[in-house]
Parts: structure tokens; C-alpha cells; sequence
């Protein structure tokens, strides 16, 4: 059945097959790869203790600058960290999920610009102490005088730079493409500041063994950047040949894009996963977005719904058929992977997050699976890809509600707990699903815990890149 909005009456009751616990395999993924990376830290930290020595503490000085050698080894470390969570490993997509990887790569940032910061700090200040020289004459002596410091120094600020540049404040000045070119500086940063670690760095000078294994270190994590950010996608080109086909307006500001290619299904996308995106025409090719299927994938074709929220995502109206696409993925546990193959489903999507929740309902509900689909507008004008629910429902694939209005006209939250659970009378034997912009998908989780739906139940995902 379909409706447009949600009562307290709520539709008739649908079969209830029994429910069963979802898998939770990927939460003992992530825990593995949280402790893997701490063990890499407490690694660190145990490099420097064991090249430190009582004796090497025995003044101000000394012990300013033994903090802020641990200071940059961690810094190192973490930037090491930083490239890998974005690097598209597949083992840490699969076990994080996309979003995660993004949000600890956001979190992390800060701590590595302040443990630089602290680093040079310490260092400097601690030699002036033990030199007895003002903190400024010692970094110019130090910039100017120690093996590959001028490099060091430029690393460091173009770390400071794309720190600044992740702000809040100058992310929302910054156009994305704009941000992503500082963004991709943090690769000569790094190549910048290695040097200055082996040459200088007493904790790796002292020690062949520790120098090696961290040199290996960084060979590692550069090889996985090279093969999945630059050589799987090259190849993938020719392998796949995907071009526009069609781009279809949805509704106000928002398309669809057909992409045709052979063998896209050796892609291994399922609903509910996106790719990152570039189109070879002006103003889309150098960056990539991240854009969610729409519809179960097909063997040679995809689709991507989108919806203008900046430059990029406005101009894919313009979109010729015949460009060629290139594209990384895919990405994301926004999947019926994440639930039992018997279980009922609840699928909660509002703007943009209509794409990837357009998809997944399908694949789930012609897999027999009983689903469910609210989706939220304020208006009905904006109710994107609703028809084709309808669709769905009109042939007894699934139940479809159209929740209109905004909350300041209504007077209400038409997604709050009381209309919500009205409307899904077994909302806590389901799997819920949300998508949407960050305050509904906040909103929609709290209503769902007051409903007492468990927290192992509820998916959300974010694919924000910045």
C-alpha cells in the first residue's frame, strides 16, 4: 500500500515472519582494525622508550626534547594512519565501512596538526634550553642547518595548510574541488617530511633495525595508495568503457544519470553502495564525488540520482550522453549484508539519502523480503523517486509512505516516535535503515531508540568525503 503521511491509525498489519538477530561479524572486523591501529601506536611509543635512557633526562631541556621526539614519531604515525583509511583498501572498506573510514580520517586530522605543532615545539625550545639559545635563533639554526629541516618545513606547513582547510569554517567557504587539490598536497607532504625522520631522527638514526621497519612502513602504505587509488581504477577503464547514456530530471534540482558499460557487473556493487565518480568533461574530472546507485545495479548498466548541493552536483544536469565515466568502487555496509536473510526491514530516506534507500528496497523486497519505505519531503514536489516505490508497492513488493510538510507548518514531527510507531506497529523486529541529511538522520535515531528498536538494528551511513 502506499500513503502520504503517517497517523496514529497507521496502515493494516502485514505478514510477520519470525525475526531473527542480524550478523555482526563486521563490528568484531572493526574492533580488530580499532586494536591493530592502537598496536601500531603503543609501537611507537615503545620505539622511543627503548632508545631513551635515564641519563639522556636529566635536565629541562633534555626532557622537552625527548617529548617532542615521541610527539612527532606519533604525528608521523598517524599521518601513515590518515592515508591508509582513505587509501580504498578493500579489507578496511569491508570491515569500517566507507563513512567510518572517512569520519576517523576527519577526526584524526586535528591531532596530527597539533602533534606537529607540539613536535616542533618541544624540539626547538628543548635544543634552546640545552644550547642555551633563544627558542627563534634555534629554529633557524635548525631550519637552516640540520639534514633535509628545509624540507620538514615545508611538509609541516602544508599539513598546518590542509588542516586549516578542514575546518569548519573554511570548508564552508571552500568550493569541494578547491578543498580536494589542498587535500592532495598531504601526499608531498609526507614524501617531504620523511626525510627529515631518518636523517635526523634519533630514534631511527640510532637504529638500522628501526629505521628499515619504518622505511618499510611507509613503502607499504604508499603501495596501497598507488594500486588501489591510481592503478585498479587506470585498468578498470578499459575493462568497463562506461559512458553517459541519458541524464533524466527527477524533480527541482535533482537528476538521474544512466551510466551503459560491459561487465559492470564484475563491479561487485550491490544496492545500497556508491562509487566515487568522475565524468570526463570540464569541472569533473579532476575530483571525485561520491554518488549512491539508485537502482539495483544491472550487468551493463547503473544509476546515479543526485541532487544539486554545490557546482559539481548542479552542472551533472549538463551532462552530454557519450562522456566517458570513470569510477572507484564500490563502497559502503549500507547493505542487506547487513541483516539476516529473513528479516524485516524498515528503509527511512529524506533527500539525497532516497538514492542509495531507492535501491536498496528493491533488491530486498524482490529477495521476499518484507520491507517497509517512508520517505520524507517537505514537500511533495520533492518526494524524488517516489513513484517508482509506488511502483513497487501498487505490484505487493513492499508498503511505500510519502511523509510530506515541513515541521514548522505542521506543528509537529511527523516522524516522532508516536506516529512512527504507529506506523509500523513491529518497528522493533525490523531492521532499520536510514538516510538523510545529518539533523534527520540524528533526529530519526533518537526516535528509534525511544521505540526501543536495539541499537544493532539501526544502519545509518554518511559518505561526506570532506
Amino acid at each position: 500500500m502506499t500513503s502520504t503521511g503517517l497517523s496514529k491509525g497507521g496502515p493494516p498489519a502485514v505478514s510477520r515472519p519470525t525475526s531473527v538477530p542480524r550478523m555482526v561479524g563486521w563490528r568484531g572486523a572493526e574492533l580488530a582494525v580499532r586494536l591493530g591501529l592502537t598496536v601500531g601506536g603503543i609501537a611507537v611509543v615503545a620505539l622511543w622508550w627503548v632508545q631513551t635512557s635515564a641519563a639522556s633526562l636529566d635536565s629541562a631541556g633534555q626532557v622537552m626534547t625527548a617529548a617532542g621526539r615521541v610527539s612527532g614519531l606519533l604525528a608521523a604515525y598517524l599521518v601513515l594512519v590518515e592515508v591508509l583509511l582513505l587509501a580504498r583498501v578493500p579489507a578496511l572498506e569491508r570491515a569500517v565501512g566507507f563513512d567510518r573510514l572517512a569520519a576517523w580520517h576527519r577526526g584524526l586530522g586535528t591531532n596530527v596538526v597539533l602533534l606537529i605543532g607540539v613536535h616542533v615545539l618541544l624540539v626547538v625550545w628543548g635544543y634552546g634550553l640545552t644550547d642555551h639559545r633563544q627558542p627563534f635563533g634555534e629554529l633557524v639554526t635548525v631550519v637552516t642547518s640540520y639534514p633535509d629541516m628545509w624540507k620538514a618545513t615545508i611538509g609541516a606547513l602544508l599539513f598546518v595548510a590542509v588542516g586549516i582547510s578542514s575546518g569548519r569554517i573554511a570548508r564552508s567557504k571552500l568550493s569541494y574541488e578547491v578543498w580536494y587539490a589542498l587535500h592532495l598536497t598531504v601526499y608531498v607532504a609526507v614524501a617531504l617530511t620523511f626525510f627529515h625522520q631518518t636523517s635526523n631522527g634519533a630514534d631511527l638514526v640510532a637504529s638500522r633495525t628501526a629505521r628499515d621497519a619504518w622505511t618499510l612502513l611507509y613503502l607499504a602504505v604508499a603501495a596501497c595508495v598507488v594500486i588501489w587509488r591510481v592503478v585498479l581504477p587506470v585498468t578498470a577503464i578499459p575493462r568497463h568503457r562506461m559512458r553517459v547514456e541519458r541524464v533524466v530530471r527527477e524533480g527541482p534540482g535533482v537528476v538521474s544519470v544512466w551510466i551503459r558499460g560491459r561487465g559492470l557487473d564484475r563491479l561487485g556493487a550491490v544496492p545500497g553502495q556508491f562509487l566515487l565518480w568522475r565524468f570526463a568533461a570540464r569541472g569533473h574530472l579532476l575530483s571525485a564525488h561520491a554518488y549512491s546507485l539508485s537502482a539495483p545495479p544491472e550487468p551493463d548498466r547503473l544509476r546515479i540520482t543526485v541532487k544539486a548541493a554545490g557546482d559539481h552536483s548542479r552542472a551533472l544536469e549538463w551532462l552530454r550522453p557519450g562522456t566517458p565515466v570513470l569510477a572507484e568502487g564500490p563502497f559502503g555496509l549500507f547493505t542487506a549484508q547487513r541483516t539476516r536473510p529473513d528479516a524485516k526491514v524498515l528503509l527511512i530516506g529524506a533527500g539525497s539519502g532516497i538514492a542509495p534507500v531507492r535501491a536498496l528496497a528493491e533488491g530486498l523486497a524482490r529477495n521476499g523480503r518484507d520491507v517497509v519505505v517512508v520517505q520524507r519531503a517537505s514537500r511533495p514536489l520533492d518526494l524524488v523517486l517516489h513513484e517508482e516505490l509506488c511502483e513497487l508497492s501498487r505490484a505487493g513488493l513492499m508498503t511505500v509512505h510519502g511523509v510530506t510538510g515541513a515541521r514548522d507548518q505542521l506543528g509537529f514531527d511527523p516522524l516522532a516516535a508516536r506516529y512512527l510507531g504507529a506506523a509500523v506497529p513491529d518497528i522493533t523486529e525490523r531492521d532499520v535503515f536510514v538516510c538523510g541529511p545529518p539533523g534527520l538522520t540524528r533526529s530519526v535515531t533518537h526516535t528509534l531508540r525511544q521505540l526501543g528498536v536495539a541499537e544493532r538494528r539501526i544502519h545509518t551511513e554518511e559518505f561526506e568525503l570532506r
